[in-house]
């Protein structure tokens, strides 16, 4: 028999300047829930995870989830009001001093290898992200939230480059057995600013981040990276119904992509293992979600009394559209200098020409790009009321005609 009251969880996946969209899902989200019933208030969310830049959305609506729809009207100015500047340096002394070094390093190494100090560590240099996390998340609010009973769990995951390991750092006032499995495991810890580094240092494009785990200093990077299971933190902190919120299309259309005939270059090449690094596992554990679940209805009840797996719902909202073609309408938003040392690896920025479009999806921290994903998300979430409704089991109110005011969000219209 289903719970009348499962515990909800929330899962934000990673994706760069593409979890944009989350925050636009999110919006739609609490728009629904005061249409369908305004008697509801609190956190939907009772245990929140979160990996690469979905972890900071996660930390960000967390940390001050006591005021669910503040929290996201808060994370939503600061997505559609985005400058590349507050993520990483685009100024040309911060490009040359990272990206252009790396560029030569590949290209004359045997140069700099003779130039013992030179330490390049990264393709851009992220500094700015930590002051801007540091404002937009109060991680010092966690205690209290949870203590207050709005929040059960917030887990952060990232990926040790020193051990290889994929670590879930989780922060939760009631004691939950850690679950370790090959090459991943689960730390319980407070969770920090450098937390939210690590675990949305993009490989290659941010540096990597040194974590205390174990007792021992580890340098951690981006949490996608081998994360072969992204919604089992969520069922381990006690989720049984699960919203995971996508930054890329689950399903491709049907029929073959138009493709160029020319070798692929060095961003088109990087932006296809980024996609399979962001993209590929979520889909993979979905499925096999629905494969258990399918099994367990199965099962007799005395059968399924005789076994620890319980059915987990789980609604995916994902983008209807290939961001990377939305980010090619945008890659020319992007700061001169960071422009020219993407056109360096092969992002063009010119008419119908989109190759490495999805290297700089991830990249695309400007405003134009990501109010385009926070519509998408709204649109998207909006588009399927009724199954977000039905999710939630908020009992939708009666139709109106006519436009509906919103001074929180943005005016939209009842179907």
């Amino acid at each position: 028999m289903p719970e009348t009251n499962p515990t909800t969880g929330l899962i934000l996946t990673g994706g760069g300047a593409r979890a944009a969209y989350q925050v636009g899902v999110l919006k739609a989200v609490a728009k629904i829930r005061r249409d369908a019933a305004p008697w509801q208030y609190g956190n939907p969310f009772p245990v929140i995870t979160g990996t690469s830049a979905g972890a900071i959305n996660a930390a960000a609506l967390a940390t001050h989830c006591d005021d669910f729809d503040g929290a996201v009207k808060a994370m939503a100015h600061v997505w559609e009001n985005f400058r590349a500047e507050q993520v990483y340096r685009s100024d040309a002394l911060g490009v040359i001093r990272t990206g252009a070094r790396w560029l030569t390093m590949m290209s004359l190494g045997w140069v700099i290898a003779r130039w013992r100090r030179a330490r390049l560590r990264s393709l851009l240099d992220n500094s700015p992200l930590e002051q801007l996390l540091s404002e937009m998340v109060a991680v010092q609010r966690l205690p209290e939230v949870m203590r207050s009973g709005h929040l059960h769990a917030l887990a952060i995951t990232a990926s040790s480059y020193s051990s290889g390991t994929h670590v879930t750092f989780y922060d939760a006032l009631q004691e939950f057995a850690p679950w370790n499995r090959s090459q991943r495991v689960a730390v319980r810890s407070p969770i920090t600013v450098q937390h939210l580094l690590a675990s949305a240092a993009i490989p290659f494009v941010f540096p990597a981040v040194p974590l205390d785990f174990d007792g021992v200093t580890e340098y951690f990077g981006d949490g996608s990276m081998r994360q072969s299971a992204p919604i089992s933190p969520a069922v381990h902190l006690g989720a049984r119904r699960i919203l995971v919120i996508g930054a890329g299309r689950m399903h491709e259309p049907p029929g073959r992509r138009k493709v160029s005939g020319a070798y692929p270059n060095f961003a088109q090449i990087a932006g296809h293992a980024l996609s399979n690094i962001f993209l590929d596992a979520l889909a993979v554990d979905v499925e096999r979600l629905q494969r258990i679940n399918n099994t367990l209805s199965l099962l007799p009840p005395e059968a399924l009394a005789n076994t620890s797996l319980r059915p987990i719902e789980v609604l995916v909202i994902a983008p209807s559209q290939r961001l990377d073609d939305l980010a090619a309408k945008h890659v020319n938003a992007l700061p001169t200098s960071i422009r020219a040392l993407l056109r360096g690896i092969g992002v063009s920025g010119k008419g119908s020409d989109t190759r490495g479009a999805a290297l700089a999806s991830y990249l695309l921290f400007e405003q134009a790009y990501t109010r385009e994903l926070v519509a998408l998300g709204w649109a998207d979430t909006m588009a399927r009321r009724d199954e977000v409704t039905g999710f939630f089991g908020w009992e939708r109110r009666r139709e109106r005609r006519g436009p509906v005011p919103d001074t929180d969000f943005q005016t939209t219209e009842l179907e």
